[in-house]
């Protein structure tokens, strides 16, 4: 069989074996006027005012937004969040669009404005987070858990302050939205390090779905909680990147409802293991790097069977990247298990030592092959993967190697699909009903 897998910005066609399962998230129409959606949630909003009541004029408003490595919709969601807020009274020179890059590079001029719009970038205050900036950084104490957390300054010193983001399942803090525009989005760059620690990400709830017993989102919700934000305007979209569903309101309440839609549309259950999975990392602009990736990679190795393979297609277009610390953490782990014991050294901590543990506890159980035109087969096998030059050649052999009955999945929208294994139902199904 064809089947067109989501890579960079235009599609990968494959040729697989015809007995291959093709897993998918279900259908969800987009909705049939977003502008419409998000005016009506902004004014009939979850467990809050209206937006519109909880601004006056003279107010600062800082609002929150997701970089360029997500799929969040900006350039269609901000302008209609915007109006709103002007429309109530806020003067424009009094609103700042804050991009929550957590510990990620900054972006150009020209990715601004292909994110957020020509508009939108010329009419107002534009600021990039930098979590290594001591001066913007306010204290605001420890976690529960110990950890020192320092925010953005120019969120917290703001009268009003808005988070923005896309909802989707995600590999270590369960789901995406919500408190995460907080920490990581606009923590110092050590929350972020002391969040995404070793023993945080080995915890077993630490994973796709799980919100409530999952240390990292629970300890991301008690910072984004310290920070009180004015009010939440999160997203959820389709393979097709139109919006399905609209949730804004209290942070808390607001979320939780996005979490349930994603739970219903972007989980989907298989009935075994599979020998091979190929996945990819969403396309564009999720699959910008390698480091990005994992997260595809991981979607995988929910459904792959223990010494089973994954091959992933990533575009990587930007790389490994060269920026942040990824590239030299798996070189000076050399394997994987080398990556691990490095890991486990008293005292380690390193930018992007979340990433490489997800990848090497993976590497434990499954062979991982790496497709991309943005990368070399040396810069491949120097991240520890093998390289893959053909999906379908590379998908034949290992279909040799484990037999003829071997088991075969595609997931052609990588990360954005949550599948798991149906004899073994997650708790986080359960969840919505509790």
């Amino acid at each position: 069989m064809e089947i067109t897998l989501r890579y960079g910005r235009g599609g990968l066609p494959v040729v697989l074996p015809d007995n291959v399962d093709v897993v998918t998230t279900r259908f969800t129409p987009g909705l049939p006027d977003e502008a419409a959606a998000i005016r009506e949630a902004l004014r009939r909003p979850i467990a809050s005012a209206a937006l519109a009541e909880l601004v006056k004029p003279g107010d600062t408003v800082v609002i929150a937004h997701s970089d360029i490595t997500r799929a969040t919709p900006n350039a269609r969601l901000l302008p209609v969040l915007l109006a709103e807020l002007e429309a109530a009274g806020v003067a424009r020179g009094d609103i700042t669009l804050l991009n929550a890059l957590g510990t990620h590079r900054p972006q150009t001029e020209a990715e601004l404005r292909a994110m957020l719009g020509d508009a939108v970038v010329e009419r107002y205050h534009c600021l990039q987070h930098d979590g290594n900036d001591d001066a913007g950084l306010v204290a605001l104490g420890e976690t529960s858990f110990g950890h020192p957390v320092r925010v953005n300054r120019h969120f917290m010193e703001a009268d009003v302050r808005i988070l923005t983001g896309l909802i989707e399942p995600h590999f270590f803090a369960g789901f995406s939205g919500g408190p995460k525009g907080v920490l990581p989005a606009l923590a110092g760059a050590e929350s972020v390090v002391t969040n995404h620690g070793r023993a945080m990400i080995a915890h077993p709830k630490a994973t796709w779905g799980y919100t409530e017993g999952n240390p990292i989102w629970e300890e991301m919700r008690e910072v984004a909680l310290m920070t009180n934000p004015t009010f939440l305007l999160n997203v959820t979209i389709n393979a097709a990147g139109q919006m399905t569903g609209i949730f804004a309101g209290e942070m808390l309440a607001a979320h939780a409802a996005g979490c349930a839609f994603v739970r219903e549309h972007a989980m989907v259950a298989v009935d075994a293991p599979y020998d091979i999975v190929v996945t990819t990392n969403g396309g564009y602009p999720l699959d910008q790097n390698l480091y990005q990736a994992v997260k595809g990679i991981s979607a995988a190795n929910e459904i792959v069977r223990e010494g089973g393979a994954i091959v992933v297609a990533a575009a990587c277009e930007d790389g490994i990247p060269d920026h942040g610390c990824y590239a030299a953490l798996l070189a000076e782990g050399g394997s994987p298990q080398g990556v691990l014991d490095m890991l486990a050294r008293p005292g380690f901590s390193a930018p992007d030592q979340w990433q490489v543990q997800v990848q090497a506890q993976i590497q434990q159980r499954a062979a991982v092959y790496v497709y991309s035109d943005g990368l070399t087969e040396a810069q491949i096998r120097a991240a520890l993967f093998e390289p893959c030059r053909d999906i379908g050649e590379t998908v034949a052999a290992l279909q040799k190697h484990y037999g003829p009955q071997a088991r075969i999945c595609v997931m052609p929208e990588g990360p954005y699909c949550n599948a798991y294994v149906h004899r073994t139902v997650p708790a986080y199904l359960c969840e919505s009903a509790s």
